[in-house]
């Protein structure tokens, strides 16, 4: 968790899981990041692109509350990703006031290009667990996500 030649954080810190996930976020938020960065990509153009592919063409709207993306940034995301051929706007022939996205062929190329640069973040982030730990981890922290985001409504 630290580098060698820091200062150790206080005993009562180390074993705080609050703490130790924040750290560990923060670590996993910047080699996300990095991984992305390789292929071009932002975090927010994953989120978009991964729910189009999983849920189909959606308003700006439901792409911003699938994939927790305030209003404006999907606006940006969506027309970086529109400039990039990713992904085609349109306007919805059922209210011709909102737009529909829609994956292109590029986008979901840039999809996968973005996948393998997420699972190598993985890999690197994850890399003292063995395959078994993995599992247990991902599956525990799925388990404080969900209780925490039924408690919210």
């Amino acid at each position: 968790m630290h580098h060698i030649g820091e200062q150790e954080p206080p005993t009562r810190l180390r074993t705080t899981p609050s703490w130790l996930l924040t750290q560990t976020a923060g670590h996993a938020s910047r080699l996300v990041g990095e991984g992305f960065a390789t292929v071009g990509a932002r975090g927010y153009h994953y989120r978009v692109l991964a729910t189009l592919d999983e849920f189909g063409p959606a308003s700006q709207a439901d792409l911003g509350r699938r994939g927790g993306i305030d209003r404006s940034d999907v606006v940006a995301t969506v027309n970086e990703l529109a400039a990039n051929d990713l992904v085609v706007r349109a306007p919805d022939p059922a209210d011709r006031r909102r737009n529909i996205i829609t994956l292109t062929p590029t986008g979901r190329a840039g999809l996968r290009r973005m996948d393998e640069a997420l699972a190598r973040a993985q890999d690197t982030l994850l890399a003292p667990l063995t395959d078994t730990e993995r599992a247990q981890l991902t599956r525990l922290l799925g388990k404080l996500f969900d209780h925490h985001a039924r408690q919210r409504g």
